[in-house]
């Protein structure tokens, strides 16, 4: 969705398609959080795509936020 964004008709175009972007990284945490509980992945292994994925939850959030506020 990123990529998409970055093609995006408009401004409007890029913010929704950063928003879901944004919904779709944060069910990718969920279910990295479900595969290190029941066992399926070594929480080593987890722990560092959830690390990975928590910083990318955080641009998505500064890009969000960021493209709010210039259409203010």
């Amino acid at each position: 969705m990123v990529r998409e964004a970055e093609h995006a008709e408009s401004t409007a175009d890029f913010r929704h398609k950063i928003a879901v972007a944004l919904k779709e990284a944060n069910e990718s945490d969920y279910w990295l959080d479900l595969l290190i509980e029941s066992g399926y992945l070594p929480r080593a292994l987890g722990d560092s795509l959830r690390e990975d994925c928590g910083e990318l939850l955080k641009i998505l959030v500064a890009i969000t936020k960021t493209t709010r506020n210039r259409r203010q």
